[in-house]
């Protein structure tokens, strides 16, 4: 299947409820305080972009949720390795990580005003649990599934520990790593927006929620419609393409 036809193919569906919504609205004369028509959240996006509003809740929602990803998956990925080769340490944690991995990002939110104040703290917070326990969970599966011969076979051929670690270990979990990554960053994209409806005064969350105190429709629908294309769009063009690149590079499938 050509990259056009694929492309086609994922944009139809959303075209086709494009124009269910313009025809709908309209024929049955729906109160725009009820849902909007197609016109006023275009008028809408228009009037923040110009004003540059927009631009500005796009640009700290995403910074947040990079920032928070980034600290999530450096905390968890050694845990997760430590947890794989050691049974101990995965026996003793995993208890552990199956009550907390239930509370993981929204959850946290009420505490973690608390600790941290309405701000940037607690936003972060929010969005390090929410990546933290799903990638240190797939790293653990990545590290179980490499055979216990292949790290022997490493460490007679005179591999040391960190030879073992980035050589047999790191490339072995990395195709799962990822696949957590992946995961984690739909967790914490949603738990971002929560969290900025309660914790801070700019981000794609608060714009929401203010909108909402002025029954502005139309910018609770832009903003719905932002935060679901930004979503697809990270997932289509960076995470997805980097999980397959990952699984391709270690033999996991082969390139058509």
């Amino acid at each position: 299947m050509s990259s056009l036809t694929s492309t086609a193919m994922f944009v139809a569906p959303l075209l086709a409820l494009l124009v269910i919504w313009a025809i709908i609205v309209p024929v049955f004369e729906i109160n725009p305080r009820i849902f909007p028509s197609v016109g006023m959240v275009g008028s809408a996006a228009m009037d923040s972009i110009r004003d540059g509003t927009l631009i500005w809740h796009i640009g700290a929602s995403l910074m947040r949720v990079g920032l928070g990803t980034i600290i999530g998956v450096v905390l968890a990925v050694p845990l997760g390795i430590a947890m794989g080769v050691s049974p101990g340490v995965s026996a003793f944690l995993t208890p552990l990580f199956r009550f907390f991995s239930v509370l993981a990002g929204i959850a946290w939110i009420p505490i973690a005003t608390l600790w941290f104040g309405y701000g940037f703290g607690a936003i972060i917070f929010v969005i390090v649990n929410a990546v933290f326990f799903v990638v240190a969970y797939n790293t653990l599966l990545g590290v179980s599934t490499i055979p216990r011969s292949l790290r022997n076979a490493a460490a007679s051929l005179g591999a040391g520990r960190w030879a073992i670690l980035t050589q047999v270990l790191l490339p072995g979990a990395l195709p799962n790593i990822v696949t957590g990554i992946r995961t984690g960053l739909g967790f914490a994209w949603r738990g971002l927006i929560a969290a900025e409806m309660i914790a801070t005064n700019v981000g794609l969350g608060y714009m929401l929620f203010v909108a909402r105190d002025f029954y502005r429709t139309e910018v609770i629908v832009l903003g719905m419609i932002i935060i679901g294309s930004i979503w697809l769009l990270i997932d289509r063009m960076l995470l997805v393409p980097l999980e397959r690149a990952t699984i391709e590079r270690w033999g996991l499938v082969r390139r058509a």
